[in-house]
């Protein structure tokens, strides 16, 4: 399997070689085109990745495998870098940042404390000053940021000693929220629902949960439940437009029989 990977490898840089060399729209490409193009493909991971779809996941991974060539490529046209200095680097880092498997620390604690070595040992590697946070994307869709930050910190231990305190916290913020709409100053509202977003992103972290496919596999669910409450209303010559909020519920409960794992 290894000489296979190694084999199939190599034919993806020659042929690298070859487009950059003979086909002209991958000569146009540069850094900055592709940039767009890398997001969407990492979307599309992702999005097979909810799905459980094995055999899109194995063609996306082969997408994004192109694109880090790709930018490899790039670098070695302009005598910065190449795909082995590029994969040095990972390696050094990996070693580097496991020292419990490839030096002589001991782990008591397991993955959290795995964690917490990890961003030591990477503000070690930058010993002059550079904030916890600064290394979090400022491009970053916001659930995914939050969920960032907050591992971040919990990384130099700033975190819930338990993570049932958690829901104090969201009541508290819930509260906040209920009396602000109650004042009804929009910019106050705002601000506190918020914080009662990034208080539920910090419990689904602590219940290791990740917020943005348990919001995708719920988006998912609804499309599928309200497509259903679409296509009952065509089959009965009704139109939505023209039916209470009762009735369409009772077709809405129906569609919730036939839900699906997402």
């Amino acid at each position: 399997m290894r000489d296979k990977a190694i084999k199939e490898f190599s034919r993806l840089l020659d042929i690298m070689d070859e487009l950059r060399e003979k086909c002209p729209w991958d000569q146009k490409q540069t850094k900055e085109t592709l940039r767009k193009l890398t997001i969407e493909e990492t979307y599309e991971l992702a999005e097979a990745i909810i799905m459980n779809d094995y055999d899109s996941l194995k063609k996306e991974l082969g997408d994004l495998m192109l694109h880090i060539v790709f930018y490899s490529k790039i670098g070695s046209e302009e005598g910065l870098f190449d795909m082995g200095d590029v994969l040095e680097s990972i390696n050094t880092k990996l070693v580097y940042r496991h020292p419990h498997v490839f030096g002589d620390v001991s782990v008591t604690r397991g993955a959290s404390e795995v964690e917490e070595n990890w961003e030591k040992l990477k503000m070690n590697e930058h010993p002059e000053y550079k904030p916890v946070l600064s290394g979090v994307p400022a491009s970053l869709p916001a659930t995914v940021k939050a969920n960032r930050i907050q591992e971040k910190v919990r990384g130099v231990g700033f975190d819930w000693e338990n993570r049932e305190q958690i829901w104090d916290k969201v009541t508290e913020e819930l509260d906040e929220l209920k009396h602000e709409v109650a004042e009804g100053k929009k910019e106050n509202i705002e601000a506190e629902l918020g914080d009662l977003f990034f208080s539920i992103i910090n419990a689904a972290r602590l219940y290791e949960i990740d917020p943005e496919t348990a919001l995708e596999k719920t988006n998912r669910k609804f499309i599928s439940r309200f497509n259903y409450l679409e296509q009952q209303t065509l089959v009965q010559g009704r139109s939505l437009h023209d039916m209470t909020l009762d009735e369409m519920n009772v077709i809405w409960e129906e569609a919730k029989s036939f839900d699906k794992d997402y």
